[in-house]
């Protein structure tokens, strides 16, 4: 089915000329009816799919979906509002942005793909350098994969300058031990926001990606 008309885009093209509290109170209803609640609907759609693959994602949309109200307490950019819709879905959902999922983002320009194992913590990181450092063949073959770099080209992620001596070895093999993080995304064309196949798009990139999801997965819980 075709959750969104043309509005959802029309909505934050305007928004974002009109980034205020004021023409956000006038619009209001316009926002419930062309943009929360149809968005969340497909995420209810999109939580449904990948746990059909993933029986372990439970949770509930609103548990995903990030409001739309900014934090301005540490910004200077002090515009009240997002110009877009997004959601993390994972075991975790938005309040645990370690767990590796996906995070899906639409807005008027452009729909942002996103996966990997992003915010973690120091343990965290451990056990992903370990997994890749205990199996650099499998962890090639994952990113070299042709249909990956398609998809996504590559992994992305802030390094850190020195490297603990346990992988300074297979570093030389991956830099990709040096990462903070690691994470991937593709941008797709916002033509399919208004399309009935746009769950069936997202669910190509879910599964294009599946595989280096549970590495980092496997490697968070120990299970590499």
């Amino acid at each position: 089915m075709t959750y969104f008309d043309q509005d959802f885009q029309n909505f934050f093209s305007e928004l974002e000329k009109n980034n205020n509290k004021d023409w956000f109170d006038k619009n209001r209803k316009r926002y419930e009816k062309s943009v929360k609640i149809p968005f969340t609907k497909f995420i209810d759609e999109l939580i449904g799919l990948i746990n059909e693959d993933d029986p372990e994602v439970r949770i509930q949309a609103k548990e995903a979906i990030f409001r739309i109200n900014r934090d301005v307490r540490f910004s200077k950019d002090k515009s009240p509002y997002k110009t877009h819709m997004s959601a993390i879905i994972s075991h975790g959902g938005r309040k645990d942005k370690s767990v590796p999922g996906i995070y899906v983002q639409l807005d008027h320009k452009e729909i942002r793909f996103y996966g990997g194992a992003h915010m973690v913590d120091k343990d965290q990181l451990y056990k992903i350098r370990k997994a890749i450092a205990n199996d650099l063949q499998k962890f090639q073959k994952l990113i070299d994969d042709p249909v990956f770099k398609m998809k996504f080209g590559k992994i992305h992620g802030e390094q850190n300058k020195r490297i603990p001596e346990e992988f300074q070895t297979a570093y030389k093999v991956q830099p990709l031990i040096a990462n903070k993080n690691y994470y991937y995304y593709a941008i797709l064309d916002r033509k399919y926001i208004t399309k009935n196949k746009l769950p069936g798009v997202i669910m190509d990139y879910y599964f294009v990606a599946k595989s280096l999801k549970n590495f980092f997965a496997n490697a968070l819980n120990n299970k590499l």
